[in-house]
């Protein structure tokens, strides 16, 4: 009993939840329903607000679209009246001018009208002059009994015939009187200058002589199988002529220039002890430009000496060269110094300006530095180097004439003509054979210098060998023979000389590395 009593107390129990259960959830599905029908009505008034709202933003914004384009139309209508006005006055103005042209076309052809019918009057009143002259010309022709043209030639043959009676006699007297006193005033004036100028310098030798502090430096200069003198004399182009002179090295070359940088270089090599190939080309190089110094200083004294001022510092470097320069044994500074000072004491006597007499003289053989290395003359090289640096056109022609190139019309080229003449004419300045030998020994260095890939181009041995130096780089040794035999043929073919002349040619490649 009890049990069923428990059974259906539990059967009641569950019921009770199960009707609980069903009751929450019809409650909780009613209110969801009431919730989902607030919600949809909240909604629809969103939604109807939003209609509303855009609908009164369109009309506004028609409203305002309206409006804007009023305004437009309004600027645009005055734009267009402005620019209509504009182009109304602009009409007006051009009609103005066009009247105002059409006036000076009116005017300028009355006045063209009118000088044409003025023009027309002169020639009338021309030809009637015209005709009046002829008229005047035929009474006078008739009164003479000569036409115009036999009274023109009569009065011209009887004026030349009192001229050239009274020229004849003009000149006779110039040349009788000139005959008379200018050999006199010649003499005297050449006399006075030579008498002043006293020049000792005499004719200048190839040859140098290094003294040597003892025979056992010759074997040093000489080297292990002659590398040393090989080495210097490659590297100055000066031949050293070793004989049994005691304690005496011989430099021999004709350009002075080089034998000075080899004096130098031996003397300095002599002093150190130290005598290698690579040190002799370092002493080489470093007198070499040394010597570019002494030179620059040598035209700076000669400048001072003579007193002239105002030349250009390149053509005082080339005075300086001239030092290493000479004209058949003379040297050539020397002699330009010389004929500075007979041209400043001619041109004293003749009343012509000294100073430019002596600028004159001084740079009349001014060519001379450069002939080595430009071709022509040295008259013309020293003409374009007077023209390039500006120099008075007096100082030019009296360069360019004082050979006798150009015919001399100035007293001052006639001064420095005869300075030169002078200088070079005194006894003991110059050996006659010595311009000819040195040209033989500047064209076998030119022809063998001409050829393509040749560096440096030496005569030595007096003008019987040539050595050449050509550049690795360019020739090898297998065009070394053909070079050779070209450079031969062509001073065949060019130079007249006695006896043969070796050619040399040289090429060496180097590899130099330092460790350090």
């Amino acid at each position: 009993m009890e049990t069923v009593v428990s059974i259906l107390i539990g059967l009641v129990v569950i019921g009770a939840v199960v009707a609980a259960f069903l009751a929450g959830m019809s409650y909780r599905r009613k209110t969801a329903e009431a919730r989902i029908g607030s919600a949809e009505d909240e909604a629809m008034r969103i939604v109807n607000d939003a209609i509303k709202t855009a609908e009164q933003k369109r009309k506004e914004t028609v409203i305002e679209a309206k409006d804007e384009a009023l305004r437009m139309k309004s600027e645009a209508d005055k734009e267009i009246k402005e620019r209509r006005s504009e182009l109304s006055r602009q009409e007006r103005r051009l009609d103005q001018k066009e009247e105002s042209l059409d006036k000076k076309v009116s005017a300028f052809e009355k006045k063209e009208e009118e000088q044409k019918a003025r023009a027309e009057l002169v020639e009338a009143h021309l030809a009637e002059l015209e005709q009046m002259k002829l008229r005047q010309m035929e009474r006078l022709e008739t009164i003479a009994g000569l036409t115009q043209e036999d009274a023109k030639q009569l009065l011209l043959t009887r004026l030349d015939q009192d001229l050239t009676h009274e020229k004849a006699m003009r000149v006779a007297a110039y040349e009788s009187n000139l005959k008379d006193q200018c050999d006199v005033i010649a003499k005297e004036l050449i006399g006075q200058a030579i008498a002043r100028c006293a020049a000792d310098h005499s004719s200048e030798a190839t040859v140098s002589v290094v003294p040597l502090p003892n025979d056992e430096m010759k074997g040093r200069i000489i080297g292990r199988e002659g590398r040393n003198i090989r080495a210097l004399e490659t590297a100055t182009g000066v031949d050293l002529i070793i004989d049994d002179t005691p304690e005496a090295i011989t430099l021999s070359s004709f350009d002075q220039a080089r034998r000075e940088v080899a004096r130098m270089t031996l003397e300095r090599l002599i002093a150190d002890g130290r005598i290698h190939p690579a040190r002799i080309e370092e002493t080489v190089e470093k007198c070499r430009r040394e010597l570019e110094v002494s030179m620059k200083r040598e035209g700076e004294r000669a400048v001072m000496e003579v007193g002239v001022h105002g030349i250009h510092p390149d053509i005082v470097k080339l005075l300086g060269r001239l030092k290493f320069r000479t004209s058949f044994g003379q040297n050539v500074l020397n002699h330009s110094l010389e004929v500075a000072y007979l041209s400043g004491l001619l041109a004293a006597e003749m009343g012509v300006n000294v100073n430019q007499a002596k600028r004159a003289g001084l740079l009349h053989d001014i060519g001379k530095a450069l002939d080595h290395e430009i071709e022509g003359s040295h008259v013309q090289i020293g003409v374009e180097v007077a023209r390039k640096y500006k120099e008075n056109p007096a100082i030019i022609h009296a360069i360019e004439a004082h050979h006798g190139d150009v015919e001399p019309k100035s007293a001052l080229a006639f001064i420095v003509m005869a300075a030169d003449a002078i200088s070079a004419a005194r006894p003991g300045a110059r050996r006659e054979n010595l311009e000819s030998y040195i040209k033989r020994l500047e064209n076998l260095e030119e022809i063998s210098s001409s050829f393509e890939g040749v560096e440096y181009a030496f005569a030595v041995q007096a003008g019987r060998e040539v050595r050449v130096m050509v550049k690795p780089d360019a020739i090898d040794d297998d065009h070394l023979i053909l070079l050779a035999r070209s450079i031969t043929k062509k001073i065949e073919e060019e130079l007249d000389y006695p006896g043969q002349i070796k050619v040399n040619v040289i090429r060496e490649s180097r590899a130099t590395e330092y460790a350090k």
